[in-house]
């Protein structure tokens, strides 16, 4: 996909979710995000299956402000108010979610389902708000969308 048609895509609100993302192609992603002013995060999970540990990995990759509590309701609230951090959109992309994903399904489909709750959020303000994973997971479909 061309650099101008990504960046169409990265601007569509509607569109925004969470993917799967091959490493391939995040350079480009990440430069049609970034040249439409986007704020763009990597988080790197480290093959933790952990969701605490998590929480603290997502809290620091994004800077989130000091009274980050760890826990699911303060991830929604940091990632829907991003008044330290303003940009046209968010993009995170996450590495490492394997073992997350495979010893604690419970913990990462709750983890994305505070994801899609502040994508949804963004988009009343229209915003996007994109969450790439690197692994191929059940529920997460290929960037990008074929809506």
């Amino acid at each position: 996909m061309s650099h101008n048609k990504l960046l169409k895509l990265l601007e569509d609100t509607p569109q925004a979710g969470i993917f799967h993302l091959p490493r391939r192609s995040q350079a480009a992603v990440r430069a049609a995000a970034e040249s439409a002013g986007c704020a763009c995060f990597d988080v790197s999970f480290a093959e933790s299956d952990r969701i605490d540990i998590v929480l603290s990995r997502i809290g620091y990759a994004l800077d989130f402000p000091e009274w980050y509590g760890q826990n699911f309701d303060a991830l929604k609230d940091c990632l829907t108010d991003f008044s330290w951090c303003e940009a046209a959109g968010y993009v995170l992309f996450i590495s490492g979610a394997e073992s997350l994903d495979a010893e604690n399904p419970a913990a990462f489909k709750a983890l994305n389902d505070v994801f899609a709750a502040a994508i949804a959020e963004w988009r009343v303000h229209d915003l996007p708000m994109w969450v790439f994973y690197d692994l191929r997971a059940d529920g997460l479909a290929v960037f990008p969308p074929t809506a």
